[in-house]
């Protein structure tokens, strides 16, 4: 099915955006809409729910539908709207997609499907089912750290050759995965940077924007890097990653055990900016005494 006319393209600041629960666990719509304008307020020039960063993968499928209807509502296609609509298997991805695009999104974004790591022949006539049934565009999420393998160029080239996708997020970490996109297909494809770190160097290489969990809890300062960015100072540009480094550091490194998990970290720092942001649904839960102290630390040193 081609894209309709109507779809706008995702670029620039793109959070992806974290899914707030009140204290009973249910998805709390009044503090998802006070969020989703602080984003924007705060630079955000794209919005993307129901992914990684908003807890996709806690939620049965009608929780996922309603809080795709409400925010669609919501927006009213203010921003770009990008939806995670991502299964294992190809129907219920599908469905999720079909709902979205009916909703009003402007794209879906689909990560390859996981666990069982299906054969490549599977993974790309996966995106072509999908395409079949939608008419909004479609992002394939890269990520081979939650999918355990990803796209290569030749295959992406593949599907975007035969118009099957749109979009893609690039979410290794490494820029080079921009940087070999950027040569191979230009601006046939939209490349969306998806790491928190290196975030810079990505988009220098040329990425379109930075989908990722930092521009969900760190907005102004993700977009003082996009800014500075787009006006080729690569002086302004680190000095502005310069300024979320010591954050970067303590959100990959300060853990013993694992504890604690990047979920607890990103709601609790939305709350220590005075956003409703509660807690992960479990298994996960509150960050220790400790760690919101040093967050809150952190918060303090970037203004």
């Amino acid at each position: 099915m081609e894209v309709r006319d109507n779809c706008k393209k995702p670029f620039g600041i793109c959070p992806a955006s974290m899914t707030l629960w009140d204290s009973d666990e249910q998805y709390n719509p009044k503090a998802e809409e006070k969020y989703l304008t602080w984003l924007i307020d705060n630079g955000a020039q794209s919005i993307s729910i129901c992914g990684s960063t908003g807890e996709n993968k806690a939620m049965n499928m009608d929780e996922q539908m309603q809080i795709i209807d409400h925010v669609t509502s919501f927006l009213g296609g203010q921003v770009p709207l990008i939806v995670g609509t991502g299964f294992y298997n190809t129907i219920n991805t599908i469905r999720m997609s079909k709902y979205a695009d009916e909703k009003g999104a402007d794209g879906v974004m689909v990560i390859l499907p996981y666990y069982f790591t299906p054969h490549k022949k599977a993974v790309l006539r996966h995106y072509r089912d999908i395409r079949k049934e939608i008419s909004c565009r479609l992002m394939v999420y890269n990520n081979p750290h939650f999918a355990g393998q990803e796209l290569s160029v030749p295959e992406v080239e593949e599907l975007v050759a035969d118009g099957t996708i749109q979009d893609i997020k690039a979410a290794h970490g490494d820029p080079n995965r921009v940087h070999e996109l950027k040569y191979h297909l230009g601006d046939k494809i939209q490349i969306m940077y998806g790491h928190d770190y290196a975030a810079a160097e990505g988009l220098m290489a040329g990425a379109h924007g930075w989908l990722s969990g930092f521009p969900a809890i760190l907005p102004k300062q993700c977009r003082a890097i996009w800014d500075a960015c787009q006006t080729n100072d690569i002086k302004a540009t680190m000095a502005a990653q310069d300024k979320i480094q010591p954050y970067i550091d303590y959100f990959f490194y300060d853990k013993k055990d694992g504890v604690p998990h990047w979920q607890e970290v990103c709601h609790y720092t939305l709350v220590a900016q005075g956003i409703e942001g509660g807690v992960p649904r479990r298994p996960l839960g509150d960050l220790e005494p400790e760690h919101k102290r040093k967050i809150e630390r952190l918060l303090a040193d970037m203004d």
